[in-house]
């Protein structure tokens, strides 16, 4: 399991140009592998989207210290994002599970998230980020999506 790429993506922006699109699981921390919540960004550019995503989870998690990525899914991401005026490690591995992301706070606090395709319809994208921040909810991410997929 190592990283991908060595380079550092400039921050694009210095403040939120856009809303992420995020719903949290009331007080989330990540609990036997089940997701805290779901993102779904604008495009597939993870070093473009992750800023915006950072400073909404820095406000639950602190200083965040790394991103944990599928790299078949974001396969032309940086390694290092500067943002938050701190450099965040991204880490892409083949064995995180498929359709989310980890991040992870200096002090090892852990968001982990369903992570909807940008492509995605709006409707099923609204249903698998409500799926996902439902307190009872333990589904795995492909099981939301799916469902999302089915969902009237």
């Amino acid at each position: 399991m190592t990283p991908q790429r060595t380079f550092t993506a400039p921050t694009k922006h210095t403040s939120l140009n856009r809303t992420a699109r995020l719903r949290l699981k009331p007080g989330a921390v990540a609990q036997g592998g089940r997701l805290d919540g779901a993102w779904w960004p604008h495009s597939g550019d993870l070093g473009s989207e992750l800023p915006d995503l950072l400073a909404v989870l820095s406000v639950r998690l602190g200083r965040i210290d790394r991103v944990l990525y599928n790299v078949a899914e974001w396969p032309n991401a940086p390694t290092k994002l500067a943002t938050g005026g701190r450099r965040v490690r991204l880490d892409g591995y083949r064995r995180q599970p498929a359709n989310t992301v980890e991040i992870v706070g200096l002090d090892r606090a852990r968001v982990v998230l369903l992570t909807v395709p940008a492509d995605t319809d709006p409707a099923e994208a609204h249903c698998a980020l409500r799926t996902a921040a439902r307190l009872s909810d333990r589904s795995t991410a492909l099981d939301i999506l799916i469902a999302a997929q089915h969902a009237d």
